[in-house]
């Protein structure tokens, strides 16, 4: 799972607090500042591409294995420095879930070659904090009244975020990582190191602030983030000989890293699954 889809559609409501002077604020109702800040806060839905679930057919890239299902709440908080309406440097926090399960293609299952009958799932939960640039290229223009009330704009930056795949047995909710399930750290297979649970990423995306009065704004975002894991859904190889398990993992955890590992016979039971 190379790309993680954050999908945030967000309202901010925003207070702007002058410093220096904003160059089109120049009429009565507006203070003349070069630099204003912005602290506000967000909420909106939170998804991700994974190798699971996705749309009828094989996996395809991006937005065309898209799932609304798949969405889930999300909020955040940031503090911004803007400068001339022009370029605006932020920190946001961002919290949120993402999930993924196979058992979504059930409808399309004879066309998903085997990605329904894989049986797969995972949920997390996502922390992040990010620092980003967003860039209004409307304040290159000048106007002789005043200014639109909307600005478009697109904004980049780099976060760090947390992530914890999980994946649930029996009504029980397991964190996948420790359980090792495509063989991490096993000297069987050295080429799969066992993968870290905070890592950065890189963001980029589009935006829509609205001007509703003096102090506040709203503002509609679109961000992806694009990831350096593919372990983001515990999920990216190819099956290992079940029987290693006891090799590495204490002995109550064995028969759980087995089934959460290959889940293909919950659907299909006595289905055989070749190693690799």
């Amino acid at each position: 799972m190379r790309k993680f889809l954050v999908l945030v559609l967000l309202t901010y409501a925003v207070f702007n607090q002058p410093l220096k002077a904003q160059y089109y604020f120049y009429n009565d109702k507006y203070y003349e500042n070069e630099v204003v800040v912005e602290l506000g806060l967000s909420g909106g839905l939170m998804n991700s591409l994974t190798d699971l679930g996705g749309k009828k057919g094989i996996g395809k890239n991006f937005l065309k294995d898209f799932r609304w299902a798949t969405a889930r709440p999300s909020f955040g908080f940031y503090a911004m420095g803007m400068y001339k309406g022009m370029i605006g440097v932020r920190l946001e926090g961002t919290f949120g879930e993402v999930v993924g399960y196979d058992s979504i293609l059930k409808d399309v299952a004879s066309s998903t070659f085997g990605r329904y009958d894989r049986n797969l799932s995972f949920k997390s939960k996502i922390n992040e904090i990010q620092l980003a640039v967003e860039f209004h290229p409307i304040a290159l223009f000048s106007f002789e009244d005043d200014p639109p009330p909307y600005s478009p704009y697109i904004i980049a930056g780099v976060g760090r975020y947390s992530f914890d795949p999980q994946a649930e047995l029996r009504g029980q909710w397991y964190s996948l990582k420790p359980l090792s399930t495509e063989g991490q750290g096993f000297k069987e297979y050295k080429d799969r190191s066992p993968y870290q649970l905070n890592q950065f990423n890189i963001a980029a995306g589009l935006g829509l602030r609205y001007e509703l009065s003096p102090l506040f704004n709203a503002r509609l975002e679109f961000v992806h983030r694009f990831l350096s894991t593919d372990y983001l859904d515990d999920v990216s190889t190819k099956y290992i000989d079940p029987a290693l398990f006891a090799n590495y993992l204490p002995a109550n955890l064995v028969p759980i890293a087995q089934q959460l590992a290959n889940r293909k016979g919950e659907i299909n039971p006595g289905s055989k699954t070749k190693i690799g």
